[in-house]
């Protein structure tokens, strides 16, 4: 029988921690510019589009669509998938596919989070919806 796989605790600090404590609660959170009105995920204090401090956290619906992914054979750990996730709010997530026949994803294909426990906070992935 395997073991469950073991993921790293995230490393937090003080501009993250409130992302982190939502994940603690199952929620996942995007900021939104109150400047330019555009959502954005990595959540940072700073507006990537138009630099303003202006932000605010908001908690997204957690589902998307896969952009594209990267489906990895050949890894110590077995085989895995990464890619990007266009969210129903409208950033893109880099993340790894979990849960899943890695073989059956899709660009396209709708998906949702998923939080997988750490030895601190869970960290978020995605799994077809």
């Amino acid at each position: 029988m395997s073991e469950a796989k073991k993921y790293p605790a995230p490393v937090t600090n003080p501009e993250t921690a409130a992302f982190w404590d939502a994940a603690k609660q199952g929620k996942f959170m995007i900021k939104r510019c109150t400047a330019c009105g555009e959502a954005h995920y990595f959540p940072r204090s700073i507006c990537p589009f138009c630099y303003s401090d202006k932000t605010v956290w908001e908690e997204a619906s957690g589902e998307g669509t896969i952009y594209t992914w990267s489906l990895m054979r050949k890894s110590p750990t077995g085989p895995y998938a990464i890619g990007y996730v266009t969210l129903k709010e409208g950033p893109s997530v880099q993340t790894n596919f979990v849960d899943c026949d890695l073989e059956k994803l899709k660009i396209g294909q709708k998906v949702r989070v998923v939080f997988k426990p750490t030895d601190g906070a869970p960290l978020p992935f995605f799994t077809p919806a």
